[in-house]
């Protein structure tokens, strides 16, 4: 089927397009690019050598996929990227190259990417995530499937964002985010389960207990990162719990720990005023 491709675009011959692929003004497209059907590429894209992109993809204004990697000792020969089916890139997102000419930065189906997004070289981001404007994935960042990550996130290079787990804004990731579970933007600490979430995706009520009880025990039993893998393996053998123990151990870097309140934390709470006075004192409540 006939290709749209505009007068102002350059494509080069060696590129393989499948039917149907638009492609808008002043984009580029390098040698060996590999574009499935249906595939929109709108105005100013630039689509690097090495990178082969399935079906039904719509990359936004000015975005940039398969980059040169970030890296201080990165010289002319390096990989590629990889991209699935039904794939939403906004403007000017950007997506690297993996560093070894072997390899290939990986993004799965289904995924949103909004705007100015970047994704580090050697990444993989798997299926159905939401991934929100100006959020940074650093080298070899692994995003499974579902995660939502909030605006202006920034995930460390070789960190893991387990499933399902959702990021709140402006976060900074430096270690392992379980899955199923949700981080504070502000404090960038867990605060408990993916609630809304996980209803939203069809999670039962034995399912929610199960993850309940298994978030307990990861976070609230006092016992140390391998009792809680041994534990859980025992305890949670099947359901989406069971999901739990095999990602704990493969860390490697430690895991985001909990927010909470001290015990021993005060707060400070005005009294009723009273009428007869013009200001209002204050008490302390343990």
């Amino acid at each position: 089927m006939a290709t749209n491709i505009h007068p102002t675009a350059v494509v080069s011959p060696s590129a393989v397009l499948g039917d149907r692929v638009t492609i808008g003004p002043f984009a580029i497209v390098e040698d060996g690019v590999r574009v499935g059907d249906d595939c929109v590429l709108a105005a100013r894209v630039v689509v690097k050598r090495g990178v082969a992109m399935g079906r039904d993809n719509e990359v936004g204004e000015g975005a940039v996929i398969g980059g040169k990697p970030q890296h201080a000792k990165i010289g002319n020969i390096y990989g590629g990227v990889t991209i699935g089916d039904s794939n939403r890139f906004r403007e000017a997102v950007t997506i690297h190259a993996a560093m070894d000419p072997s390899r290939s930065t990986m993004v799965g189906n289904h995924n949103l990417l909004m705007v100015n997004a970047h994704v580090g070289h050697d990444a993989v981001v798997g299926n159905h995530a939401i991934i929100v404007n100006n959020v940074l994935l650093g080298g070899h960042a692994i995003v499974e499937e579902r995660a939502y990550l909030g605006g202006a996130v920034a995930v460390h290079q070789f960190c893991r964002i387990g499933r399902f787990a959702m990021i709140g804004g402006q976060a900074h990731i430096v270690q392992d985010v379980p899955p199923f579970v949700m981080v504070d933007g502000g404090t960038s600490r867990v605060v408990g389960l993916n609630r809304i979430g996980l209803r939203r995706n069809g999670f039962s009520d034995d399912e929610m207990s199960q993850l309940k009880t298994a978030y307990r025990l990861m976070y609230r039993s006092g016992l140390t990162w391998t009792e809680v893998i041994t534990t859980l393996q025992q305890s949670h053998t099947e359901g989406p719990a069971a999901l739990l123990a095999p990602f704990l151990a493969a860390g490697r870097r430690g895991f985001v720990q909990e927010r909470r309140v001290p015990r021993t934390a005060t707060l400070r709470m005005p009294d009723r005023m009273d009428a007869d006075e013009g200001d209002q004192s204050l008490r302390r409540v343990v």
